[in-house]
């Protein structure tokens, strides 16, 4: 059985990682993605649910953390309008 405190550390690990991307988009993505997720599983009472809900968000997080890398690796080369300054 995972407890309450791991579920927790595995959210805000995911909004951390989302946060990362220097892209708005992907960024606000992850983070709406991320908080959707954990409250739709927010009621899961089986054990093995539980279980495989907290699997699912760790193979996420792996997900999340090397595509960060590469983002940082190959940042693109337009900016997103969200990310301009007004002049």
């Amino acid at each position: 059985m995972v407890d309450k405190g791991p579920v927790i550390s595995l959210c805000r690990s995911l909004l951390r990682a989302g946060h990362q991307y220097p892209d708005y988009n992907i960024r606000e993505y992850a983070k709406r993605r991320t908080l959707e997720g954990f409250r739709m599983n927010k009621n899961l009472t089986d054990h093995s649910k539980v279980e495989e809900a907290y699997a699912e968000g760790k193979k996420q997080l792996e997900v999340v953390e090397r595509v960060v890398k590469v983002y940082l690796a190959y940042p693109p080369r337009t900016k997103n309008i969200m990310e301009l300054k007004l002049q």
